[in-house]
Formats: C-alpha cells, sequence, structure tokens
C-alpha cells in the first residue's frame, strides 16, 4: 500500500497526534511508521507521518544506519492489534543524559494505541475496498457472460414468433417470453451499472437494497408501466398453476406520474407478488388491487397466525406456513424497508376486504400505502 493509498482521514489523524508535541521541548524528532511488504516480498516499515514535518525523505529503517546504533535518546513504541505488528513510532528526544520523563513515556504510549486503532481499521477499509473491487469485477464478468445466451434467446423467441404467425393461439406467449428478455437485460444493466459506481448509502446509516434502478436511458416510465409486465408474468404464472388472478379494477392517476420512486414502487411489487405466490396455497386466489390510497396484494387463504402477524417482517423470520418452502425470508423485510424509505408503510390486513369491499372477507392482504396512516 503506497501512501498515497490511505485515506485522507487517517492521514490527517496521524498529523493531528503528531502535531500534540509542538510545544515539547524534550522531543527533537518523531516518527509513524506503518509495517508493509517492501517490494522484494520481505517486511518493511513505510514513513506516513513525521514530526516537525519536512519534505525531507528519511532513509528506509533497514538501512539507516544510525538507527542500528543504540541510544538512550531514542525509543520504539509498537502499533499493534493483539499479538500482531502493524506499525511503530520512533521518539527522538533532545539529547540528555538523563531519564526519560515518566510523563512524557506515557503520552507516547496513549498515542500509539490510538494509532494502532485507527491503523487498524484503516488496514480493514483497504482489505474491504480490495474485496469489493474484486467482487465488482465478477459480477461485471459475469453481466458480459450472461448477455451473450440471453440475446440468443431473444432471437430465438423471435424467429418462433415469425414462424407461428400473427394469428396462432401461441402469439402472446412468446411475445411474453421477448418482453421477459427484455426485462432481464435491463436488469443485467442495472447490475453492470452497480458495478462501476459507487452507491450512495442511506441517511440513517443503514444500507440500502434497492434493486436495479431505472436506467437513465428509458424513455417516460410510469408505475403502470412497470407494474403492467408483473401483472402479466403474474397471470401466467396463475394460469400455470391453475388458480385464479385477478387483475386491478382501476388505475388511479398517480400511476400514470413518474417521480423518482416508481422503480421502487414497482421493486415492492414484484416482492410482494412473489411472497403471494410462493406461501399461499395452491387453490387460493390472488390479485392486485390499486386505489388512490395504495397498492394491495392478497390471496383468500388461510390467514396468517396472529403471533406472526409482525414477525414476517423481520429479516430472516419464516412462518409457520413456509418452514418446508424454500425462501430466504428477506423479501417482505426489503419490502417494507423499501417503503417507508419513499415515505410510505407497508402493512398486513388479515381480511382483503378491509382495503376494498370487492375484495375477499377472509385471507391476507398486504398493502402498501403511499403515506403511512
Amino acid at each position: 500500500m503506497s501512501l498515497m493509498q490511505y485515506s485522507e482521514r487517517f492521514l490527517n489523524f496521524v498529523q493531528q497526534q503528531l502535531m500534540s508535541f509542538q510545544a515539547d521541548q524534550e522531543l527533537e524528532h518523531v516518527v509513524v511508521y506503518v509495517a508493509r511488504s517492501g517490494d522484494s516480498g520481505s517486511p518493511t516499515l513505510e514513513v506516513v507521518g513525521q514530526w516537525p514535518n519536512s519534505d525531507k525523505v528519511l532513509q528506509p529503517v533497514e538501512t539507516d544506519a544510525a538507527l542500528r546504533t543504540p541510544s538512550s535518546n531514542r525509543r520504539w513504541y509498537p502499533l499493534q492489534e493483539g499479538s500482531i505488528l502493524l506499525g511503530v513510532i520512533r521518539a527522538e528526544r533532545v539529547p540528555s543524559e538523563e531519564e526519560w520523563p515518566e510523563s512524557l513515556d506515557q503520552r507516547l504510549q496513549a498515542i500509539s494505541t490510538s494509532l494502532a486503532n485507527s491503523l487498524a481499521f484503516e488496514l480493514d477499509r483497504k482489505r474491504l475496498l480490495d474485496q469489493l473491487d474484486d467482487q465488482k469485477e465478477q459480477i461485471s464478468l459475469m453481466v458480459h457472460q450472461l448477455r451473450n445466451p440471453l440475446a440468443a434467446l431473444g432471437t430465438y423467441a423471435k424467429l418462433l414468433l415469425r414462424k407461428i404467425g400473427p394469428e396462432s393461439e401461441h402469439e402472446d406467449l412468446v411475445k411474453g417470453l421477448i418482453n421477459e428478455q427484455a426485462q432481464v437485460n435491463k436488469y443485467l444493466s442495472a447490475l453492470d451499472q452497480l458495478s462501476q459506481i459507487k452507491l450512495p448509502q442511506a441517511e440513517n446509516g443503514s444500507n440500502r437494497l434497492l434493486l436495479p434502478p431505472l436506467l437513465p436511458t428509458e424513455s417516460f416510465i410510469t408505475v403502470k408501466s412497470l407494474i403492467e409486465p408483473l401483472i402479466e408474468r403474474a397471470q401466467a404464472r396463475a394460469n400455470l398453476q391453475g388458480r385464479k388472478w385477478v387483475s386491478p379494477s382501476q388505475w388511479p392517476t398517480w400511476m400514470e406520474s413518474r417521480s423518482i420512486s416508481e422503480g421502487v414502487i414497482a421493486e415492492i411489487v414484484a416482492n410482494l407478488l412473489e411472497n403471494a405466490f410462493r406461501y399461499s396455497p395452491p387453490q387460493s386466489s390472488i390479485g392486485i388491487e390499486v386505489t388512490d390510497e395504495g397498492i394491495c396484494i392478497w390471496d383468500d387463504g388461510i390467514p396468517i397466525n396472529e403471533e406472526e402477524r409482525e414477525k414476517i417482517f423481520e429479516k430472516g423470520f419464516r412462518g409457520e406456513s413456509g418452514l418446508k418452502i424454500s425462501g430466504s425470508g428477506i423479501g417482505l423485510a426489503l419490502a417494507r424497508d423499501l417503503a417507508r424509505q419513499v415515505g410510505g408503510d407497508l402493512k398486513l390486513v388479515v381480511n382483503p376486504s378491509q382495503f376494498n369491499y370487492s375484495l375477499p372477507d377472509s385471507g391476507n392482504a398486504f398493502v402498501f400505502n403511499l403515506e403511512p396512516k
């Protein structure tokens, strides 16, 4: 790690600690070193700060003959994390025959402890950044490798559509495949972008769990245009499973507008639909209803146990009905987090008709309100 690779915060902290000796008449020179592997692979000590501050380049410790000569006016203070030596402080005092002042020794020991802790965090930061860079590179490679077979699937689907003709009963099915291929390609493009940029952190310090965002190259996009493909996919899935599917009875005007959160709303809906299909009984109906107040994903299956109705929003929690079904237990937690990040909320209503009188009187309804009630 070259000097330029240390964070500005760490280097400033080192300098602040060194400046605390500015009024000290007993010290002549203080140098902070960090242990690292040299060009030949052997360990070496790299200077990261010195007082008084100077542009003079110091000789490496291992080649400085003067440092090999013992001196009662020189002391070394290790920067350690457990048994691991991270670096060292070299303190040179003004030549004197007297013993080192105990107060000065205690100050240097305290500073060495502070610098050791800061350096440990700095090295962890560098290690994590290196891991992140490796992961980004792997993601870019995976995206590149996936594009070719995905493009081939799209080509085959278009050829199939041309072959069956516009009058075929399978036309909608093939068009659905083409649309899904285009949608997955957008996700890959977004994933590729995420691997190349530094993601912002949420203001509250928690990690934003947004899945692929809208691409800047997209034309005008509305909430409705993003949710419609999800509804088509849900309709096809319900037909395949032999269960009833109910589409929205209306499209409120807010669905036609564009906002910074339309991609988030679509992701919430996608998670709720996946949850409904995965955990509701096979014979139960599933549907989506949209009103001026929000969106409801419902089923008329067995109501969720009362003691689990809030726990299901906790990350990793899986209710009794889902113990025998594969899953991670993060879908509902993610959906609620996203809802609250855009100023809304997500709640469970064990009676879909409470959201809309036309819905079943029994079952489960996950209601996403645009503004929390």
